[in-house]
Order: C-alpha cells, then structure tokens, then sequence
C-alpha cells in the first residue's frame, strides 16, 4: 500500500467523512464520525484525536484537511469566506490553521458571492467539490460551465476559466425533507427509496407541462391519490419529481431571462442517487449531463490545497 500524506475531511452538518489519502490522491482507508452540528461546544479537538487515534500510531500525526460546516459558526472555527470570482489560488489562499497537538489542521474558507437575483449567497464545502472538479476534468478549467451540486441546499455555479464566479442555492433538498416528513402532503403515501420511478417522472412532467412555479402545483401530491389519480406509492417520488422538476427549470428560466446562452450540459457533483435524478430533470429540458460522484470531488479538491501548502 502507498503511503499516506494527509487525511481528507468533509465535516457537514450532520456528517464527518475522513478519508486517508496518498499522494496520487487515491484514499486507502475511510471512516465515518458525528456532524458538527453533533459535536459539543469545543469537542472538536476531542472528536478529532478519537477518530484518528489508530491512524496516528500508525502513520504519525499526519496533516488533516476539513471543509465544510467544520468552518461556520456551528463547527470548530468560523473562518471567513474568500469571495468570489475565486479560483484554488484565493480559496488555499484562506485556509485557516490550527495546531493540534502538534498536527497541522486546516480548514477551508467557502466561498461568498452574488447569485442569480443579485443578492448574497454563500457556501461551505462544495467550493472545495467545484476545484476537485477541476482537477479530476481539467477540460473545466478552460471556458464556462454550469455546475449543480445537488443537496439539502443545492448549488448552481457558474465557473469561468477555473474560477467561481456566481452561484445560486436552491433549498431543493431540505423543502423535500419537511414536505414528505411533516406536510399534509404526505399522509397516506407510501415510503419512497428515491429510485426514478413512475411517479417521479410523473412529476418532472407535470413541471415540464405546467412550468416552474411549483409552489401551485405542490398541493397536487395530495389532490391527485384524493382524485384516485396517483397511488400512495407513487406519492413521495411525484413530489420530488415536482420538487427536483422545479429547481431545475426555475434555474433555466432565470439564464434565460439574463439573456444567457441555455446551457447545453450541465456538470453534477453529489451522491449518485441524486445526481440520477438531476440527470433525468436535466433531460426533460433537452440537456445533457456530466456526473461526478461528490465525495471524489471533495477528496481530489482537499488534495488540491494539500499541495499548496
């Protein structure tokens, strides 16, 4: 096995992913630990030395790289955002350090900017996705593109020439999570696994028929299995479909109300069973889609700072 040089970690809100990584990039061992909103007031420190105790004995206090909410008011440190336009120079530029017990830990910034209605909007942990981007597909770093980093706040960045530039969120995952949770929307439905099927193509075509302006068509989860129209079991995927559907052609209607070119494909990063479901939103609207799987995304951008220290 190659020996390791830094251990990688994406520290969400609900989740820790630390991965071992060598200097190629490839990882060689993971493990999983709390979110920092999980973490006590000032038990990151501990949190740390736990989880990486069996790693130090093994390889020595190895530098350890975290984006993520590890760097908002919820995690270890608040670190201040790098604004855009930011490419990896001006982010790795505002990693932030500390000294823990004589390892190297550094977090990154996020990233500040304006989104697609000229108001502030932020992000932590998918502007280190972005860069990891950029270098597992370096043909990213020349031109513009269209990103979505699908999520429980999903991310659509415009990147130029390599760098951020703007990014809109779009609360797509979260408004999921309350509707099928604690809605009326989702009484009687049946659980849904988030698997495309017949009800959540049902959904991107009722966007696709109706338009955008989802919170009219959102009752219709309801109204339709009332009608004897849309089983309980294809309850939870149509209003996904309604939800995902809507996102993607809210954000489309807005390039083109700028007066942007449409885009002709749009590159994913996140989990893979979402960016499924963006690929088939995508395509309802006639564009295509590059999926890269997020995690990877992250590793390869943190490897990215590494090697700019």
């Amino acid at each position: 096995m190659a020996a390791p040089v830094f251990i990688a970690g994406d520290w969400g809100t609900s989740n820790l992913r630390l991965s071992l990584v060598d200097a190629d990039g490839a990882v060689l061992d993971t493990r999983t630990g709390p979110g920092a909103a999980a973490v006590p007031a000032g038990g990151f420190p501990d949190t740390v030395r736990g989880l990486l105790a069996d790693w130090d004995a093994a390889y020595g206090r190895l530098p350890l790289l975290l984006c993520g909410m590890v760097g908002s008011t919820l995690g270890w440190v608040e670190v201040p955002y790098a604004a855009a336009p930011a490419g990896a120079a001006e982010i790795a530029g505002h990693l932030h350090e500390i000294n823990l017990d004589g390892r190297a830990v550094y977090i990154a910034p996020g990233v500040k900017g304006t989104n697609l209605q000229g108001a502030p909007d932020v992000m932590r942990g998918e502007e280190t996705q972005v860069l990891g981007a950029l270098i597992t597909h370096p043909d990213l770093a020349a031109g513009d593109h269209l990103l979505c980093l699908p999520g429980t706040h999903s991310k659509w960045v415009d990147l130029s020439d390599g760098r951020i530039t703007g990014f809109t969120t779009a609360m797509s995952g979260e408004i999921y999570a309350l509707l099928s949770k604690h809605s009326t929307l989702a009484r009687g439905a049946a659980e849904w696994d988030g698997t495309p099927d017949a009800g959540f193509r049902q959904g991107l075509a009722r966007v696709a028929e109706a338009g955008a302006d989802v919170l009219h068509l959102l009752f219709e989860t309801r109204a339709r299995q009332m009608a004897g129209v849309l089983t309980p079991k294809d309850a939870l995927g149509f209003l996904s479909g309604l939800v995902i559907g809507g996102d993607v052609a809210a954000t489309l209607a807005r390039h083109r109300a700028l007066g942007r070119p449409a885009p002709t494909r749009v590159v994913l990063v996140g989990a893979p069973a979402l960016n499924t479901l963006y690929t088939l939103a995508l395509a309802s609207h006639g564009v295509a889609a590059l999926a890269l799987n997020g995690a990877e995304q992250s590793t390869a951008g943190l490897l990215a700072y590494f090697r700019r220290l």
